[in-house]
């Protein structure tokens, strides 16, 4: 059995899939590719229209980023950083998130937002050598992901 230290645990983890709604409308894709290659025969038309629409649902599934926090970094997407380097964080749902998707949007800030997902975490970058004043991260729990960073945070200083 492994012996799992506080520098590798996985304090939080979760991966932005797309909606349901998002799924169902990338599964309209099978019947209109099927009529474009009906004129070879319906059951060839068939076939491939569903392959095509099978191929984009995974490919958004698959192709999710992902949030997580694992021992003292915080990685969203391909990007990370550790928490020594994190100041404030904020967590918002409802119209404050609506407002930090849009109005309240740092121009320079680093931003990994997927639509569907209502949460949004705001954590300050402290980081004096790094020119990205903030990290703006959708999330399904904010309020997990908040405290999770916050943990790393203690245990980073």
């Amino acid at each position: 059995m492994q012996n799992i230290t506080g520098s590798t645990r996985v304090r939080y983890r979760e991966r932005l899939s797309p909606s349901l709604w998002m799924l169902v409308t990338a599964a309209v894709l099978a019947p209109m590719v099927m009529l474009v290659f009906t004129p070879l025969g319906s059951l060839l038309g068939l076939l491939i229209g569903a392959a095509a629409a099978l191929a984009l649902i995974g490919a958004l599934i698959f192709g999710s980023p992902s949030v997580r926090v694992e021992g003292t970094t915080l990685y969203a997407g391909r990007a990370h950083i550790d928490a020594r380097f994190l100041g404030e964080v904020t967590e918002y749902t409802g119209e404050e998130a609506r407002t930090a998707r849009g109005s309240a949007l740092p121009a320079r800030g680093w931003h990994l937002l997927r639509g569907g997902i209502d949460g949004v975490v705001v954590v300050q970058n402290t980081d004096p050598d790094d020119p990205i004043p903030s990290w703006t991260i959708s999330s399904r729990t904010p309020d997990r992901l908040a405290v999770a960073i916050r943990s790393a945070e203690a245990e980073a200083v």
